[in-house]
């Protein structure tokens, strides 16, 4: 099986396309980029349709397929931000439709754990997902994945964005400013909230912004990183230690960070557990997400009618009931 997966959650519009193995023969994208300021739906809704079609078509040329050897489509239908989200419905019904193909919509977080699980041939995982609007420490339980810990307010990954924003940093931040963990001098005082299982990050956002001019600029990136990290450390290493689970993968945008990497690999290699990480092109919002989780799925019997189709902008991980799991 050939299958075409397109993603148009938020910042980046992506065509990949996989075999019914994860090869990936194909993963073109282009992400919004600005200088100052965040993500405004309308532009992001502009910018995925300009680069839909040449995505699409330099996709099909790498793969070195043309589109009626696809066997499937599939689409990330949510969660995500509704005008980007609408784009690639929209770009996968129109191809589906056009060409005589089955179509599927997929969560966007489930897919970030099943292309990690299948590319580090993880077996019963604690996923760490630490993107730009996610932050989720997820694992199978009874038929579903469960989320035993989550943001309560704002993503990682828009914590490191806005805070590189307040540094003048253009987006996305997030690489710049692990660097700057690694050439800090001094630690900064800053907030650390931890509710049970669950994270808070915008008192530590706003205290570090207030001290912009007044302290550091890497002291500070490294004092805020610091935090939020061992925050996602520190409930990480709970739920292995809750579900007993001996394998922790790290995915989403932020696994990159080779602050955060460390951080978790340390904790687990003193709980005795295994530390993975996906290949990066894996990691962040890709095509190949949605792709390879269409397979995952039309693989397991499931099929979409067309008024199925309609993307969930509010959809969280824990509202898709994981058949192709339970039926092993």
């Amino acid at each position: 099986m050939i299958a075409l997966g397109i993603e148009s959650t938020a910042h980046t519009f992506g065509i990949g396309i996989v075999d019914s193995e994860c090869n990936i023969l194909a993963n073109e994208k282009h992400s919004v980029a600005t200088e100052a300021g965040g993500l405004i739906p309308r532009e992001l809704a502009e910018h995925h349709l300009k680069h839909a079609k040449p995505l699409l078509e330099s996709a099909l040329e790498k793969a070195r397929v043309k589109i009626k050897e696809i066997d499937l489509i599939s689409f990330s239908q949510g969660p995500g931000i509704g005008n980007a989200l609408s784009i690639g419905a929209v770009a996968a019904r129109a191809l589906a439709l056009g060409n005589k193909k089955p179509l599927l919509g997929v969560n966007h977080c489930v897919a970030h754990v099943e292309i990690a699980k299948k590319l580090t041939n993880a077996k019963d995982a604690i996923y760490v997902y630490a993107s730009g609007a996610n932050t989720q420490i997820i694992g199978y339980e009874t038929g579903r994945y469960r989320v035993y810990g989550e943001t309560l307010d704002i993503g990682i990954g828009n914590l490191l964005d806005s805070f590189g924003r307040a540094l003048g940093i253009g987006f996305p931040a997030g690489p710049k400013i692990d660097e700057m963990y690694f050439q800090a001098k001094e630690y900064v005082e800053l907030p650390y909230s931890v509710k049970g299982m669950d994270l808070v990050f915008s008192g530590l956002q706003t205290a570090a912004e207030r001290l912009v001019g007044k302290a550091d600029e890497k002291d500070l990136a490294y004092s805020l990183m610091h935090n939020a990290f061992a925050e996602l450390t520190e409930v990480s290493e709970r739920a292995l230690a809750h579900t007993e689970k001996g394998e922790l993968v790290v995915t989403g945008g932020v696994a990159a960070s080779k602050a955060l990497r460390k951080m978790l690999q340390e904790m687990c290699e003193a709980r005795g557990a295994f530390f993975r990480v996906p290949p990066f092109p894996a990691c962040p919002d890709s095509g190949l997400l949605p792709a390879w989780l269409g397979v995952v799925e039309y693989e397991s019997g499931i099929r979409m009618k067309l008024e199925e189709t309609i993307v969930k902008p509010k959809q969280r991980t824990d509202d898709v009931e994981v058949t192709w799991l339970s039926k092993k």
